[in-house]
């Protein structure tokens, strides 16, 4: 006759005393910090969020406006109404793609300032190959074909500063803000030139592209399916970064390149893939801002935001999720300086400044942050 086993313990192992020590130690040293000492990171992230609306306040009397009413204004014209929402979730996309190609280079420890510049190259390349690649093409055919096209244009352009990094041991920070400006006149030569649509009148921008070739959009607004594509895309890095082993060494590689090295990672090669994937993500928003919004590329196809982009990253402090929050604030910022200026007289401008406030709170704040 069989008499099943008894139940035996598991084995204590000497980790579980090692995790106990270190809590108990922890929750003592805990106890003995300072109220004062505990309370003043809530202090720093309060003025970090209430400082920017106190200091745009004080500029808004300053030019003699009346701050409450502008503030009032800003939040009807962004959330008031389907249209005012309709846009801000558009100028959200490009600028949600374009902080995601700032923070996963951030994680490899490298600045990627070029988001303007390779948004640009991606919507010059979609436009080419819209066409004289793709026309004529049904939308399942062709839209995943420009998708490659814009997003292989964003990589071509950070693989310069990637290339200039790696062979000529020159700071992408520098590298990828100069060229944003070569990215711009390289758009302007061409919609000036072989890109100008001969029905134009001598204004520079290129032929509209098929109705084949743009994305679908909800009936009545301007939100089209980008929108998904630019979230897809926060939430799938957000994994990449935190649920992988790409993403523990990735980030070992911005923690510490040397001792990364030092551990068999292949850091420059990892640095090198992440900023060719960062002009990728770049390159997409391009693509759809010529097959969401514009239908043709112009000079100002995308202009700012790359910024705006890099400015939703910091403010996030390059976390994929967070990032989403950041560029749907910098969104409907931007939507409520174009009602400022219709409606109190303020030049959208305005709007520039309260950014650069809150860049310059959040940079005060990583240094309480760091102290």
């Amino acid at each position: 006759m069989n008499h099943a086993a008894p139940m035996s313990e598991p084995p204590h192992e000497p980790v579980d005393d090692i995790r106990q020590g270190a809590a108990a130690a922890a929750l003592e040293a805990s106890s003995n910090v300072p109220f004062w000492r505990k309370t003043l990171p809530n202090v720093h992230i309060g003025l970090a969020i209430v400082g920017p609306f106190i200091l745009f306040a004080l500029f808004l009397l300053l030019v003699g406006a009346n701050p409450l009413e502008i503030y009032i204004t800003m939040i009807r014209s962004s959330f008031g109404d389907s249209y005012g929402f309709g846009e801000v979730v558009v100028k959200t996309t490009p600028i949600l793609l374009t902080a995601l190609a700032t923070a996963l280079p951030a994680r490899a420890g490298l600045v990627n300032v070029g988001g303007e510049g390779q948004l640009a190259i991606g919507a010059l390349t979609t436009t080419f190959a819209a066409l004289y690649a793709v026309s004529g093409w049904p939308a399942y055919a062709g839209l995943p074909m420009l998708a490659i096209a814009g997003a292989a244009g964003g990589a071509l352009w950070a693989g310069v500063a990637a290339g200039l990094r790696h062979y000529g041991r020159m700071n992408e920070t520098i590298t990828t803000l100069l060229l944003n400006y070569i990215a711009f006149y390289t758009v302007g030569y061409f919609v000036h030139g072989i890109l100008k649509d001969p029905a134009s009148f001598n204004w520079p921008f290129s032929p509209q592209i098929d109705d084949s070739l743009r994305l679908p959009v909800v009936t009545g607004t301007r939100i089209h399916l980008g929108v998904v594509i630019a979230l897809a895309l926060a939430v799938f890095i957000w994994w990449l970064l935190t649920r992988t082993r790409f993403g523990y060494r990735l980030k070992t590689v911005g923690g510490n390149s040397v001792a990364a090295r030092l551990a068999g990672i292949p850091a420059e090669r990892m640095q090198v893939l992440v900023l060719l994937a960062a002009g990728a993500l770049a390159g997409l928003a391009g693509m759809i801002e010529i097959t969401g919004i514009e239908g043709r590329l112009r000079p100002s196809t995308g202009v700012n935001y790359g910024y705006l982009g890099f400015l939703a990253a910091w403010m996030a402090w390059n976390q994929p999720l967070w990032i989403i929050g950041t560029a749907l604030i910098i969104g409907a910022t931007s939507v409520a300086g174009n009602a400022l200026e219709m409606t109190s007289g303020l030049p959208s401008s305005a709007m520039h400044i309260f950014m650069a406030i809150i860049l310059i709170s959040i940079l005060a704040f990583g240094r309480g942050r760091a102290k």
